[in-house]
């Protein structure tokens, strides 16, 4: 419908800025003819857009104007007071209990009981299960670090378990697979790295202002150093049924196949370091590595080794 098509081209414009009649045009489907018309209807509704002639011409809004929050429909509203809430509860951040009492209260204005209990049937917490208050903290204040451009001195304990001190540029803060991550650059090594933030022991921030950098893109940290230096391996590994909730958990749909007997049958390329080791032990008895041979001989190793810890005739065991 045109009176659709008309909300969304004002809602573009605000938010994008400049834009061509030929963009708008193969956007919302329609002719450049049609596009002017819209544009002509909307300054005849008293909206402020403004046309720009040239090769890098095309429509925008005035800077002052603003959408009035009657443009925003109840569901609309309340999938903002949900995100909302769900942030909130990762981020010790008032402007976000300010945020969730404005849209709680257009919420209220639009159908109070029905909007409330809308937002009550989808939840978004971003803390995992028994999170404690630890690393909320580190965020909070590597979310004002960041904002503010101020460098941190931290000790990082990195994947060999050695720890050191360092001092980083904080670039951005990053929620993935419930686990924060801080993408800093780091002045000892003098390049960007990504750092989890379970592993920071001690942090402090430091009241040196430093110019922000541009951010390399996160697809480029893809399996990089922060992760592992090692190269990587095709792997099969077969589960145990029992362990079927954790493996579907832990990898992708198209990287498992049910067999007949209803173990689980695992292939992907991994790096065979002390996180892919770690995650191998974790699984106890319920795994059994297919290939590489060399993973599997590692594994082994490792468990006779905690195997000789337990068979120490001077261990001392606490009844």
């Amino acid at each position: 419908m045109k009176i659709d098509r008309l909300l969304a081209m004002t809602v573009l414009l605000l938010n994008r800025g400049r834009i061509s009649a030929k963009e708008l045009a193969e956007r919302f489907e329609v002719s450049t003819k049609t596009i002017y018309r819209d544009m002509d209807t909307l300054s005849r509704a008293g909206i402020p857009v403004m046309a720009h002639q040239g090769s890098s011409g095309g429509f925008e809004m005035m800077s002052h104007y603003t959408i009035s929050r009657q443009f925003l429909t109840m569901d609309e509203i309340t999938s903002i007071f949900t995100a909302v809430k769900g942030v909130r509860a990762a981020l010790d951040d008032r402007t976000l209990d300010q945020l969730l009492d404005k849209v709680g209260a257009l919420l209220q204005r639009s159908d109070n009981a029905m909007g409330m209990g809308m937002s009550q049937r989808l939840l978004f917490d971003l803390n995992p299960w028994g999170q404690g208050k630890g690393t909320r903290d580190k965020v909070s204040m590597l979310r004002r670090a960041v904002f503010e451009s101020r460098k941190v001195n931290l000790q990082y304990i990195n994947m060999n378990g050695s720890d050191s001190w360092r001092t980083l540029e904080p670039g951005r803060l990053i929620l993935k697979g419930n686990v924060w991550y801080l993408q800093a650059f780091c002045t000892r090594r003098d390049e960007f790295r990504i750092f989890r933030v379970s592993r920071i022991l001690e942090m402090k921030v430091l009241p040196d202002i430093f110019e922000p950098r541009e951010l390399p893109l996160l697809d480029a940290y893809e399996w990089k150093p922060e992760w592992s230096t090692e190269a990587h391996h095709t792997v099969t590994m077969r589960f145990s049924p029992q362990v079927r909730h954790r493996v579907s958990d832990s990898f992708s749909p198209e990287q498992i196949s049910v067999q007949e007997d209803g173990s689980l049958l695992v292939k992907g390329e991994y790096p065979l370091d002390e996180w892919f080791y770690g995650m191998v032990l974790s699984y106890g008895d319920q795994i059994v590595i297919e290939a590489p041979e060399l993973a599997a001989m590692e594994v082994v190793r490792r468990v006779q080794n905690i195997l000789q810890q337990y068979m120490k005739p001077d261990r001392q065991v606490s009844t």
